[in-house]
């Protein structure tokens, strides 16, 4: 593939060696080890918070259905905050003691075993529940920040794009597999796997404990076999704070002169992240209220869009790779404009699974892209923070999105006009898109020297 087919970072302009050339050189195995992180961690927001836990609480362990959908809520804004704005610090620390590997190890722990101390609660242990689903929930958010972070230094600019899609794909193929499992080997099993119980609700719950497993076995790879200078040792720790909050306290005053381009994307996917967000948490909801669907169909339909979802972003990456991360962002927006729209327009429930079907076929890729793009305006160095203000642009107004549609459906009346404020978000982020030069971001990037 030609190196030109992707616009050249600041080190090639110059003739520059690079540091991360040399990191470069990681073989098939690393990538792959990298990408499995995906395929591990989307047990957790797969099983406990969509499709299995979040339901059975709401059903078996909060008061009623509907106070319990508020407390769930109420928790995931809550841990949605505190990623949001915990990140860019964690993210600086890591970059200052050079410990992404040793943070992002902490983070399995702490998610697993907030996974699994879900399997205990059982009805009226509300507070038990949320605290155990914050605990994990933050640890899973905030792994991400310095999985993303490799990201960079794995191969050169010109192939982030197809590996970023892979790992996207690995994610979505994990999340469609452990959700199998989960509903054919204990929820809906007659003789559930290991001996669980269908009493008092023991096989649903046990699925946290799949979730454990599943997560630490699969994130075995990553902590096995990639590596950066990243994961050595840094300075003593009693300097860890200072620095850390020197270097966030820099980047803030200067990422406006200095990484113009990053700040320009950071907001754009703010919006048009609200509106992933929305889809996401609203089409099966929607597609029950307005199309019929019954339980077992939003299941299926789930698992569809996330199976497109995946295959969109395997295939997408080597458009990201030949073109840029911004054009593919660009495309996947005007898809998602035009899926959305057909899903608000839609007859009946044929064409809102073609809806359903396209819209899952760009997310992929435009979360792919997403990353892609943050890996290509990353400076060395500096990833993790970088990748922190990314989880903050992702966090920050998550709910924007499902509080618009919200209050449009109770004033309008209409799913379907709750639907059609999703557009809004993706139009706009598209717009303050465009005005991303992804060629400048690169160069101000820097060169990949340490």
């Amino acid at each position: 593939m030609s190196m030109k087919a992707s616009p050249p970072r600041h080190h090639e302009l110059m003739n520059l060696p690079s540091y991360t050339k040399v990191n470069r050189a990681y073989s098939h195995k690393a990538i792959h080890a990298w990408a499995l992180y995906d395929f591990a961690n989307s047990s957790f927001p797969t099983i406990i918070g969509t499709f299995i836990y979040a339901t059975y609480f709401t059903k078996a362990i909060a008061e009623d259905e509907v106070l319990g959908l508020t407390q769930w809520s109420w928790a995931v804004t809550f841990t949605g905050l505190v990623v949001a704005f915990l990140s860019p610090f964690v993210g600086a620390l890591a970059d200052q003691g050079r410990l992404r590997k040793r943070f992002l190890a902490v983070c399995i722990v702490c998610a697993s075993a907030g996974a699994g101390a879900l399997f205990f609660p059982t009805e009226g242990q509300v507070l038990f529940a949320l605290s155990a689903f914050a605990f994990g929930h933050i640890a899973y958010e905030t792994g991400n920040v310095f999985y993303n972070a490799y990201l960079p230094g794995l191969v050169p600019s010109n192939r982030i794009g197809s590996v970023s899609g892979l790992g996207q794909f690995y994610g979505y193929i994990g999340g469609i597999v452990c959700l199998v499992v989960a509903l054919y080997g204990l929820v809906q099993a007659d003789s559930p796997l290991f001996g669980f119980s269908t009493a008092e609700g023991e096989n649903i719950r046990a699925t946290s404990l799949l979730v454990t497993g599943w997560f630490v076995l699969f994130s075995v790879p990553i902590l096995s076999f990639v590596r950066s200078q990243s994961d050595d040792r840094g300075p003593p720790r009693r300097q860890l704070f200072r620095g850390a909050t020197a270097q966030l306290r820099t980047t803030l005053t200067e990422i406006r002169r200095r990484h113009k381009q990053v700040l320009r994307f950071l907001i754009a996917r703010l919006l048009y992240n609200d509106g992933l967000v929305t889809i996401f948490a609203f089409g099966g909801i929607y597609a029950a209220g307005t199309f019929g669907f019954e339980v077992a169909d939003v299941i299926i339909f789930g698992i569809a869009l996330n199976l497109a979802a995946g295959v969109g972003a395997l295939a997408f990456g080597f458009l990201d790779d030949s073109v840029g991360g911004k054009t593919t962002i660009c495309v996947t927006l005007i898809g998602l404009c035009c899926f959305t729209a057909l899903g608000v327009l839609a007859p009946n429930a044929t064409w809102f699974w073609v809806a359903g079907l396209g819209a899952g076929l760009m997310v992929g890729p435009n979360q792919a892209a997403s990353r892609s793009l943050m890996g290509r305006f990353a400076p060395v160095k500096h990833e993790n923070e970088f990748f922190g203000f990314y989880a903050l642009s992702g966090k920050a107004t998550a709910f924007m999105g499902p509080l618009l549609m919200g209050q449009a459906t109770l004033l309008l009346g209409s799913q379907r006009a709750g639907m059609a404020t999703i557009l809004l978000f993706f139009v706009a982020g598209l717009v303050l898109l465009l005005r991303v030069d992804e060629q400048a971001g690169m160069t101000e990037a820097g060169p990949d020297e340490p």
